[in-house]
C-alpha cells in the first residue's frame, strides 16, 4: 500500500504543513497541490463542497505527492466510510465530545477486527494500491476535533482511545465554547491556555496534535508549542489576501 507521508513525517520528527480547501474545484485543488503542501484537507463541513466534488478534488491532489485529507461534516459512519473509500488518507472529524464519540470514530474508520468499517474502497484501491484492505488500518490517520467545552472536559478520555491518532483544534469554535471572540491566531487567554493544554495532553498520551492557523507566523509558533500538524488559512482566504494585496499596490501607485 502507498505509504502515508503524514506518518513518515511524524516518525521522522517533522511537522506536517497542511493546506485547506473550501473551493469546490478540481482545478483549484490541483493548483494548490502543485505548490508543495505536505497535505491538503478537503473541507466538506464548512467548505462549499459536496461528496462528488470532493472525489474530483482527491483525484486532482493525487497528481502530486501531496496527501489528500478531508474534514467530514459530522460524526456519521456513512460519510466517514465514503471519504475513505474515495481515497482520503486522513480524516478530521468535528465535534468529538466524549470517549464514546472517539470510539465510534475509530470503529467507523477501521476494518475488523479493529473496527466496523465496511469493505469497498473503490477509489482507495487506485490511490493506495491493491493491498489497501490489508494495510488501511495502519495507514489512514484519524483526527478528533476538540472544539467544545464537553470535548475539553473529556480530553483525557478521548485521548486514551486506542486507534485514535491525533486531535485537531479549531480555535474559532473553541473560542466560542469558552465565551470568547472567535479567532484563529490572536486568541484570548482562556483559549490560549486550552490550546496549550491540548498540545501537552496529546503528547502525554502519545497522540499527535494539529491546529488551524490564520498565518504562517502562527503556524510556526504552534510548531514551537509542540503541534505536529499545522494548517495555514485556506484556498479562499489565501486568494482573497493575495488579490487584496495586488489591488492595494496598484491603486496605491495610481494615487
Amino acid at each position: 500500500m502507498r505509504p502515508n507521508k503524514i506518518r513518515e513525517h511524524w516518525a521522522a520528527g517533522r511537522p506536517v504543513v497542511n493546506g485547506w480547501l473550501a473551493i469546490p474545484s478540481g482545478f483549484s485543488a490541483e493548483t494548490m497541490a502543485h505548490q508543495g503542501w505536505d497535505t491538503l484537507t478537503v473541507d466538506i463541513q464548512h467548505g462549499v463542497i459536496d461528496y462528488q466534488k470532493a472525489v474530483e478534488m482527491f483525484t486532482a491532489i493525487s497528481t502530486t505527492d501531496t496527501v489528500p485529507v478531508t474534514r467530514v461534516p459530522w460524526l456519521e459512519p456513512g460519510i466517514l466510510m465514503k471519504v475513505l473509500d474515495a481515497g482520503a488518507y486522513g480524516v478530521i472529524c468535528p465535534m468529538i465530545n466524549n470517549r464514546e464519540d472517539a470510539e465510534n470514530l475509530v470503529a467507523w474508520t477501521h476494518y475488523p477486527p479493529n473496527g466496523t468499517r465496511s469493505l469497498g474502497p473503490t477509489r482507495g484501491l487506485l490511490y493506495g494500491g491493491s493491498d489497501y484492505p490489508q494495510h488501511a488500518n495502519d495507514t489512514i490517520v484519524v483526527f478528533a476535533m476538540i472544539e467544545t467545552l464537553q470535548g475539553l472536559d473529556n480530553l483525557e478520555d478521548i485521548l486514551s482511545v486506542p486507534g485514535l491518532d491525533a486531535v485537531y483544534i479549531g480555535p474559532s469554535d473553541l473560542s466560542l465554547a469558552l465565551g470568547c471572540r472567535p479567532a484563529f491566531d490572536e486568541v484570548e487567554p482562556p483559549v490560549a491556555e486550552a490550546i496549550e493544554l491540548i498540545a501537552a495532553k496529546a503528547k502525554e498520551y502519545g497522540k499527535f496534535a494539529g491546529c488551524h492557523n490564520g498565518t504562517p507566523e502562527y503556524a510556526l509558533k504552534r510548531i514551537e508549542m509542540g503541534f505536529q500538524f499545522v494548517t495555514i488559512a485556506s484556498d479562499a482566504r489565501l486568494m482573497a489576501a493575495a488579490s487584496k494585496d495586488a489591488l492595494a499596490q496598484v491603486r496605491g501607485g495610481l494615487s
